[in-house]
C-alpha cells in the first residue's frame, strides 16, 4: 500500500486520515454506500474529473476498500462497508453540529 501509507507517520489511522482526506475520496466511498456503480455513473454522481477519479479508485482500491467487478461496476468491500458504517456516527455528529451552529446565527 505505497499509495496510502503516509508520509510522516508509520501509523495506521494516519495513513487512513490520509488517504480518507485525498480530494474526493469520501465521495467515492459516500456514493458507492448503497449500490454498485460503474465508472460513468461515478463520474455523473461526484462530477469529478475522469483522471482524478480514476486515480482515487486506484487507492481506494489498492487500499481494499474498494473493488471492481467487470459486470457489476465498483464497489465497498466488506471492509470499505466496515468503514462507511463507522464513520457514520460522524455524519451524525456532523449533522448536529452544523444544526447548533445554525440556530447560534
Amino acid at each position: 500500500m505505497k499509495n496510502v501509507a503516509s508520509r510522516k507517520t508509520d501509523r495506521p489511522v494516519m495513513a487512513l486520515l490520509d488517504l480518507l482526506g485525498r480530494r474526493w475520496a469520501l465521495r467515492v466511498l459516500w456514493e458507492l454506500r448503497a449500490a454498485r456503480l460503474n465508472f460513468r455513473s461515478l463520474l455523473q454522481a461526484t462530477g469529478v474529473s475522469p483522471s482524478v477519479l480514476n486515480t482515487r479508485l486506484a487507492e481506494l482500491r489498492e487500499a481494499e476498500i474498494v473493488d471492481h467487478d467487470a459486470d457489476d461496476g465498483y464497489g465497498l468491500t466488506p471492509g470499505g462497508h466496515d468503514l462507511l458504517a463507522r464513520l457514520m456516527p460522524l455524519q451524525q455528529w456532523a449533522e448536529a453540529w452544523a444544526r447548533r451552529r445554525k440556530s447560534e446565527r
